[in-house]
């Protein structure tokens, strides 16, 4: 992560319990290090249990995945990028147009048949995305039935 990138996501951290006087101890890991890890595993795709020695320990990084994932970073960090490109575009940081659209997939043999359903117009077995953009194609919202 770049000096100009950590500006940017520093201030949507979440402030350690410790330094805001709520006990615990001090965090043996610097913020940074495990957001470098996290996007590690997301950009090469590979296991928390396959990463490099180079980060920290692969579950102290997962379970400041899931903490973090569990507070809403992950979408704050996407809503605050989606403002920033829509400013730079010279546009309003919160959209007023949306566009809407939906696909069905079907489901493969392995997926259980309990979390399936029926499109009945074009008769496929499993699973509908839907997915809202705004009117420049940035992600606002993904629902899966």
């Amino acid at each position: 992560m770049t000096d100009e990138e950590w500006q940017v996501v520093r201030d949507a951290m979440p402030v350690p319990a410790w330094l805001e006087g709520r006990g615990g101890q001090p965090e043996g890991y610097c913020h940074r290090q495990m957001l470098d890890a996290i996007r590690y595993v997301t950009d090469n795709g590979i296991k928390w249990r396959a990463m490099p020695a180079d980060f920290p320990v692969w579950d102290r990084v997962y379970a400041f995945f899931r903490r973090w994932r569990e507070r809403g970073l992950a979408r704050e960090f996407h809503d605050r990028l989606r403002d920033k490109a829509r400013e730079e575009q010279g546009r309003d940081p919160e959209p007023t147009a949306a566009i809407i659209d939906s696909q069905s997939v079907k489901g493969a043999a392995s997926v259980p048949a309990g979390s399936r359903g029926y499109d009945g117009g074009k008769k496929i077995n499993g699973r509908r995305r839907h997915v809202i953009t705004d009117s420049v194609g940035l992600l606002l919202m993904v629902l899966v039935c």
